[in-house]
Order: C-alpha cells, then sequence, then structure tokens
C-alpha cells in the first residue's frame, strides 16, 4: 500500500497527452468492474483538458501514472464538476484519491472563484472525500441544468434510470460545494462521520428500489415501494 507521500500530483500538461488513452481505459474498466455507470470520454478529451490546464495527474516516486482528475464547466462558468477521478488499481486505498480531489479541488477555487462545484458519485467513500472539502448533499434540482451536462450520461449504464425521474434522481448521489453559501469543511466532515451509518443504507436502498423501478424485464415495483421512491428520491 503506497502512502500520498510518495506520489507527485500535478497540473497535467502537454508532456502528459501520452498517458490519455491509459487513463480512459482504467476509466472504463473500475466502472465495468463496480457495476456502475461512468460518462465516457475519449484520449482526446482528455488531451484537451491537460492542454487546458484542467486536469490533474499523479505519480509515484518511479515516475509510473497513478491518478487523474480533470475539471469541467458548465452554465457559462456557473457550475463546476470534478469529473473522471481514477486511480490505478496498484496505488488504491492509500490516500492517493483524497489527494487528487484536494487537488483538482483546489484548481477548480482558484480558475473558478465564484463558481458552485459539483459531483456526482454511487460510491459512499467519494462522498466521505467531498464532505472533507466542504461539499453538501443535494437534489438533482441544484446542479446545473445544462443540457450539455446531461447529454453525458448518455452513455452511462443507469441512463435509463435517470430518464425515467426525469432527470430528478438516479443511482448517483449529488453533492455541491457553493462558495457564497456553505458550511466548513470541518462541519461537513463531522456531519458524514455522524451519519455515515445512516448514509450507507439510505444509499443502497435508494440504488435498489431504483434498479427495481425501471427493470423491465422484471414485475414493476409494488405501490408501496413506489410510494418510497418518489417520496425520498
Amino acid at each position: 500500500m503506497q502512502t500520498q507521500q510518495q506520489f507527485q500530483i500535478l497540473v497535467a500538461n502537454d508532456s502528459h497527452l501520452s498517458f490519455a488513452q491509459i487513463i480512459c481505459d482504467e476509466m472504463a474498466t473500475s466502472a465495468q468492474a463496480r457495476g456502475t455507470g461512468i460518462a465516457k470520454r475519449s484520449p482526446e478529451y482528455i488531451q484537451q483538458k491537460m492542454l487546458e490546464g484542467k486536469a490533474v495527474i499523479a505519480f509515484n516516486q518511479d515516475g509510473i501514472w497513478a491518478g487523474f482528475c480533470y475539471i469541467e464547466t458548465w452554465s457559462h462558468g456557473g457550475y463546476v464538476a470534478n469529473s473522471g477521478l481514477i486511480v490505478a488499481p496498484a496505488f488504491r486505498k492509500g490516500g492517493l484519491a483524497r489527494a487528487i480531489k484536494k487537488k483538482i479541488f483546489e484548481l477548480s477555487r482558484q480558475q473558478y472563484p465564484e463558481s458552485k462545484v459539483f459531483g456526482l458519485t454511487t460510491g459512499l467513500p467519494v462522498m466521505k472525500i467531498n464532505s472533507e472539502l466542504g461539499y453538501e448533499p443535494v437534489t438533482y434540482s441544484e446542479l446545473t441544468q445544462d443540457e450539455d451536462f446531461w447529454a453525458g450520461c448518455k452513455s452511462c449504464v443507469n441512463y435509463d434510470i435517470l430518464m425515467s425521474k426525469e432527470r430528478k434522481n438516479c443511482l448517483c448521489t449529488a453533492m455541491l460545494y457553493d462558495p457564497k453559501d456553505h458550511y466548513e469543511p470541518q462541519e461537513t466532515k463531522d456531519f458524514f462521520e455522524k451519519k455515515s451509518k445512516v448514509l450507507e443504507r439510505l444509499l443502497r436502498i435508494k440504488q435498489g428500489l431504483l434498479r427495481a423501478f425501471n427493470k423491465k424485464e422484471k414485475e414493476p415495483a409494488s405501490a408501496k415501494a413506489k410510494s418510497f421512491l418518489n417520496y425520498f428520491f
């Protein structure tokens, strides 16, 4: 297990273009292994983010690629998303994901100080990292309504679920950092730690009900299940 002190996390540039394909491949492999969705990106798209200075890349002490994340902007810069977080399998569970998220968050705040920073995730570990940065769980209505953003979800395996809920919910949990109205990171971190077990159970219930609600080859969910789903999600 590697620790984050053994990694160098840099703002990506043109010297890193050759890593775009391996980054895209690892994103796809990781999503398939988790059985969750991810908006697919091409190597050319990743390279463009590098050229724009809107990505961070990590290497271990031997210069081996270890992780990546990039910035997207929506609603004319009013919203910023830190997308495509990926850590190479050999370097997971050592704090690198947290360090990359912190670096890309700082870069986002530097480049877009007035923008709301948001993210969508299916994983509790990423929710925990986000909470340590000051993100709060929100409804989908508080995210960008930019059609281009939602169009990016079309390549996700859960896109049918998103559309069946009229873009009001999906398996992902929405989290937001509003620079003009937010709790301090320690407050959101403490809240998450206190409620983590409850959030984990709710996340499992939500994902189970949404899958059942959308699975066409099975019998429709019961009226009670639909009522629960529509009320809470």
